[in-house]
């Protein structure tokens, strides 16, 4: 198989799989793929009465992904809705739509065409697994579900939005049984892949050790 240059970042929710693969697309110039936001793109436009279709060519023709310094942007005819697509609401909307293989075949080929054949990280949950079996790096990023809730916590407190700690705890365990048990894509490192534990880990810890298998394979 000839590997491409892609770096797959997989892993449950909240491990830090985004902010990764912000430092890592800043850090070398690679194009940025966030696939989470594609499926809560297809919830949001889903919500708005589209098919799946339908909301493959709303996507194409009509939604912008804007990247700026560590931040990524999303706008849909010019309106900037990326708060929206960071609520709690559409991330499990999200999950729902992504065990259903229409929404994933909607979504495939998109997914792909962010690979520009000069350099592109990918995170989510089937990137190494499914849509880039051929990326030259693949990693599983992971967390106890104890710390991820503290990060997501923190993150939405930030936003100014009410959480209950004991609430996101249960909502991330069963959001990691749904991932992991489908029977479509479900939630598993790639057989070759570089897998970390993040639990005890500062981004900078984990976005060196990742510098470090990026040079190996691409410098």
């Amino acid at each position: 198989m000839k590997r491409i240059n892609v770096i797959t970042i997989d892993g449950p929710s909240a491990s830090g799989k985004g902010a990764l693969a912000r430092g890592i697309a800043d850090s070398f110039g690679f194009n940025l793929l966030d696939s989470g936001v594609l499926y809560r793109l297809f919830a949001f436009l889903y919500e708005l009465s589209f098919t799946s279709d339908e909301i493959a060519n709303q996507i194409k023709k009509h939604v912008e992904f804007i990247k700026s310094e560590d931040k990524l942007s999303i706008r849909y005819k010019k309106n900037d809705i990326t708060t929206e697509l960071r609520s709690e609401i559409l991330a499990k909307l999200a999950s729902e739509h992504s065990s259903k293989k229409e929404v994933r075949n909607a979504l495939y080929d998109i997914q792909r065409n962010f690979y520009n054949g000069e350099g592109l990280v990918a995170d989510g949950r089937d990137m190494g697994t499914v849509v880039f079996r051929d990326a030259k790096l693949k990693i599983f990023l992971t967390a106890s579900s104890e710390e991820r809730a503290k990060r997501r916590f923190l993150e939405l407190q930030n936003r100014g939005q009410e959480v209950n700690m004991p609430a996101l705890i249960a909502d991330i365990e069963k959001r990691d049984l749904n991932d992991s048990s489908r029977e479509l894509s479900p939630l598993l490192p790639a057989e070759d892949a570089h897998i970390i534990d993040s639990s005890e880990m500062s981004l900078e810890e984990v976005f060196s050790f990742t510098e470090n298998l990026i040079k190996k394979e691409f410098i």
